[in-house]
């Protein structure tokens, strides 16, 4: 490794201590004298920076944290101890001295630490990356001397000059000293308003930037040339912790390092490992004694509580402290959990009239019913034998629950729900914009990705090695079509793979039903639909979770390899695969017992096989809707559960602990680093990571499925999943607060590509309900029966109706049950659910007249209800305008007071330049009018007076 010269120490015998590999600051492009890198020592450091949220001087703040991986070597160990054993001799003895430009200098044997080339590369990049950010005018300070071993920390500030700049590049919106009047409401409406902000005062969080507003300051894009018109009394607080942070951010990404024909950003030097992480810090701690208030203690207060479940939440000081794009999503998802409200409120009706009505169910009735003796045919082959349909009593009824003339209003109205929920978040969107100064704001292309860079640059070469050209190039649809193929494949691939795992629960399904059949005890027999339902429905429920995690893996990777542009190109692809492969994970074993359960079964004497050995399962004799709402309600219940709210509170803990555990180790091996109180960077450096919001995202448009695709089948799934919100919004709130690392604000005015998946998963929700009405339920045959069929106007004679008989010598052979005399008697016709014609019929065992009847009627209840259904959801997105008029109208206000500030700004410019030229005239008046002894000099007196304007 090169010695250079200007690497320095101090003499020992004057500060009591060696520092080693500074290289000059000269070298690298710091001026000294400036102190914008900085390797000092105060008189008392930790008081004067605040435990790290400012420089050592205590004035500049700590605006953003870059950090490093260094390796120590044991000459540099040793050094350090001997520092802090000379601590009290050093402070004494010129401290504020800055470091000398020439000292004694240090043999490379004796203790410059062996490094290796990929460490003085990184090293290296770092000093340029750094010089470069000096020159872009940010103020720079580095601290190796922490209580991590081996991190080193470099601390940003911007200066107001800088944060001016860069305010103005990115038309950050600021508060003018110009303030108006919000339109208040006036008369009855006044009064409601009054009266409703009395009731819901409790409930309401106890933050400053909650409270309604009557006055607003008028924002307008900050430039350096008007900054009168700004209120920059305390420039400290003008430009706020979110703000300063995302500028320096922008900086940090536009500065590159080019050291070996190698562009590199930010994005790229963490992702090459020269740092390791880059973060802005939180504002302060959030719990202990003597904590200075802040943001953070007040956001852990007051949201991030589960105390304070039934309160509001404080979205404007979120929106503060963590920047739009969270804000945007914690007031999207108290949105849909307000509204969750209404649905659950009508979901708890609809399943409490089932209960009220079970008992005058006509249909459950005959099943329930003994006397009836309608003999059953076997559920599988030989091993089972006749059973009574009076045994499927507790199913029949318990189907009535959620199979009654209430569930179809129930699912008229959730797609009403679904289109009012759409229509109202816009409303409060459009809200949320006009009170974070975003109306008008259009988001910018961002950035090039590190990996997209790279790619350039290793095509560029490579063009260059061939052609010799440097043009600038970019990646074509053929530079990525590997990828995009691998991506076809691979997905076609992991849907078949879940397409495949449910086919493997099916084959379980029917073979477990035909073991457990052979059971000689009768409890055994009566409770194997129970029994293979819910053990099939807990295997989903543990394939569904587990292919979860590895979609989500598999997803980003094959996002990577497509290698997008910017981030905004990245995320959008990968919600897209995430959320089709999630989809598809999630939903598959419910469409299969909807739609294909029992559709293809066959009939006894020629039943359909798989693989010649298995029979396709049946429905229960009350349908398959009983079925559904079991695997939707354990599917559903335990992905909240376990995947959603165990998960998310018990890695991050383990995680947590594992951090601990390693610094304990490394506090047992250096116990004079364990005795230093940490630094607000060091903390936080401890944190998790932020890793987006897709995954918050995701969680909840799944459950937003739940709740809509299948709603007919099972009311309850409101309620569930308001019960599941209430908390999910505590706990995001408590990860974000003390378990992340502050994550860069962004802005952006709307919730992106999610909002069209959920009006996607909306519409796709009335056709799904349609179809779960008329084909899974039997709501439709009892319609056809009662106003075709039945004789006196009822549904007595509605199970007889659904059954077909069969003659059981036309059994195939070997199909037959082993045992035909299990019910005590012997068994000639035995029934089954079909609509077939009968045994002693001319075209015995064929479709009837009456399949085709209901089919049609099924159909075209189908037609009409999604049509009807889809019209009345338009409408209501006709009606409901997207942007309240209060509003509008106060946008409207803003550019009128806008026209009004520049239009008296160019009326003061003119008054002054008339006060010029009237001035101008009476000087050149008294140039005319001069005296005798003035005439002498007449060119003289002319220059003079000619040159008054240039003086003004």
């Amino acid at each position: 490794m090169r010695v250079n010269k200007k690497y320095s120490c101090l003499p020992a015998e004057e500060k009591g201590i060696h520092i080693i590999n500074i290289r000059a600051i000269e070298d690298i492009g710091y001026d000294q004298h400036e102190s914008t890198l900085l390797n000092s020592l105060s008189k008392n450091p930790d008081a004067d920076c605040k435990y790290g949220l400012y420089f050592r001087d205590g004035k500049r703040k700590v605006d953003y944290i870059l950090v490093y991986h260094y390796k120590k070597s044991s000459a540099g160990k040793a050094l350090a101890r001997r520092a802090q054993h000379n601590d009290a001799s050093l402070r004494s003895t010129k401290q504020d001295q800055p470091l000398p430009g020439k000292g004694v200098q240090l043999e490379m044997g004796d203790i410059e630490p062996h490094m290796d080339y990929h460490e003085d590369d990184k090293r290296f990049r770092r000093e340029e990356y750094e010089g470069n950010l000096v020159e872009a005018g940010l103020e720079l300070e580095r601290d190796e001397d922490t209580k991590i071993h081996g991190i080193g920390f470099v601390k940003i500030h911007a200066p107001w000059n800088v944060l001016c700049r860069e305010a103005e590049f990115l038309k950050l919106k600021m508060p003018t000293k110009k303030m108006y009047q919000i339109n208040q409401t006036h008369g009855l409406l006044k009064k409601i308003n009054s009266v409703i902000q009395k009731i819901t005062e409790p409930i309401q969080p106890k933050v400053a930037e909650h409270k309604p507003q009557t006055v607003k300051r008028l924002s307008y894009p900050f430039s350096r040339e008007m900054q009168h018109l700004f209120d920059l009394s305390d420039k400290d607080s003008f430009f706020d912790s979110k703000t300063r942070s995302t500028i320096v951010y922008e900086i940090l990404k536009r500065t590159t390092c080019t050291k070996a024909k190698y562009s590199m950003g930010i994005t790229s030097l963490l992702a090459n490992g020269v740092y390791s992480a880059a973060y802005p810090l939180h504002d302060g701690d959030y719990e202990g004694e003597n904590v200075e208030p802040n943001d953070r203690k007040l956001l852990c207060e007051e949201w991030a509580s589960y105390g304070v479940f039934y309160k509001y939440q404080p979205i404007d000081l979120v929106r503060k402290y963590f920047g739009e794009k969270i804000g945007l999503y914690f007031a999207w998802l108290g949105v849909y959990t307000q509204m969750l409200i209404p649905a659950s409120i009508v979901g708890i009706i609809v399943f409490l009239y089932g209960c009220a009505t079970v008992d005058e169910n006509i249909p459950s009735m005959e099943m329930c019913d003994q006397r009836n003796n309608i003999t059953m045919c076997p559920l599988c082959d030989k091993t089972c034998s006749y059973w009574k349909m009076s045994s499927a009593c507790a199913t029949a009824r318990a189907s009535h629950l959620f199979d009654n003339p209430a569930t179809v209003f129930f699912s008229v109205f959730m797609a009403l729900w679904a289109a009012t929920f759409m229509e109202h978040w816009k409303r409060k969107q459009m809200r949320l914009n006009y009170r974070w100064d975003l109306t008008g704001f259009e988001e910018e292309e961002d950035h090039p990705r590190a990996e997209y860079e790279a790619k350039v640059l290793e095509k560029s070469l490579r063009k260059e090695h061939k052609h010799k050209e440097t043009d600038k190039e970019k990646l074509t649809w053929k530079d990525r079509f590997p990828a995009y193929l691998t991506n076809f494949v691979s997905i076609i691939f992991m849907v078949g793979l879940t397409f495949a795992i449910v086919f493997g629960v099916i084959i379980y399904r029917i073979s477990t039903a035909a073991a457990l059949a052979i059971s000689s005890t009768p409890s055994g027999r009566s409770s194997v639909r129970v029994t293979v339902t819910a053990t099939a429905v807990i295997i989903n429920l543990v394939v569904i979770i587990i292919l979860d995690e590895v979609y989500g893996c598999i997803a980003r990777w094959l996002t990577q390899i497509e290698v997008p542009k910017t981030d905004k190109n990245f995320e959008e692809r990968l919600i897209f695969k995430a959320f089709l492969l999630k989809f598809v994970n999630a939903y598959t074993p419910i469409f299969y017992v909807a739609f294909f359960k029992g559709r293809f079964v066959g009939r006894p004497g020629d039943y359909v096989y798989i693989f010649h050995s298995f029979r396709m399962e049946e429905c229960a004799p009350g349908g398959c809707l009983m079925e559904l709402c079991i695997q939707l309600s354990i599917i559903m219940l335990g992905k909240q559960l376990i995947q959603n709210n165990l998960f998310e509170i018990g890695i991050p803990k383990m995680k947590k602990f594992i951090r601990y555990l390693k610094l304990k180790r490394r506090r047992s091996l250096d116990h004079e680093e364990h005795m230093k109180k940490k630094q607000r960077y060091e903390v936080d450096y401890n944190l998790e990571p932020f890793a987006g919001l897709t995954p918050e995202y995701m969680e909840m448009i799944i459950q937003f499925g739940f709740v809509t695709l299948f709603v007919a089948s099972f009311p309850l799934a409101p309620l569930f999943a308001l019960l599941n919100n209430i908390i999910e919004i505590r706990l995001d709130a408590k990860k974000f607060v003390t378990e992340l690392r502050r994550p860069v604000a962004v802005r952006a005015k709307d919730i992106g590509i999610w909002y069209n998946i959920l009006r996607g998963i909306g519409k796709l929700a009335v056709i799904i309900n349609a179809f779960v009405i008329s084909f899974t339920s039997d709501f439709i045959p009892r319609l056809v029966y009662l106003y075709m069929y039945s004789e006196n106007g009822t549904m007595h004679g509605f199970v007889n109706h659904t059954l077909s008989s069969f003659n059981v010598s036309d059994f195939q052979a070997g199909t037959a049950p082993n045992d035909p005399l299990d019910l005590g008697y012997e068994v000639q016709i035995c029934r089954y659910k079909d609509y077939r014609e009968p045994p002693w019929s001319e075209n015995k065992y064929d479709i009837s007249k009456d399949f085709w009847a209901v089919l049609a009627a099924r159909l075209a209840f189908v037609i009409v209800f999604q049509n009807l259904v889809m019209f009345m959801s338009e409408f209501v997105d006709w009606i409901i305008p997207d942007i309240p008029k209060d509003i509008s109208q106060q946008i409207h206000k803003e550019k009128v007071l806008m026209v009004e500030v520049f239009m008296r700004e160019e009326q003061g410019k003119l008054q002054m330049l008339e006060t010029w030229k009237d001035k101008d005239k009476k000087k050149g008046e008294n140039c005319n009018n001069h005296s005798p002894r003035l005439s002498r000099s007449r060119s003289g007196s002319l220059s003079s007076c000619h040159s008054y304007p240039l003086d003004v």
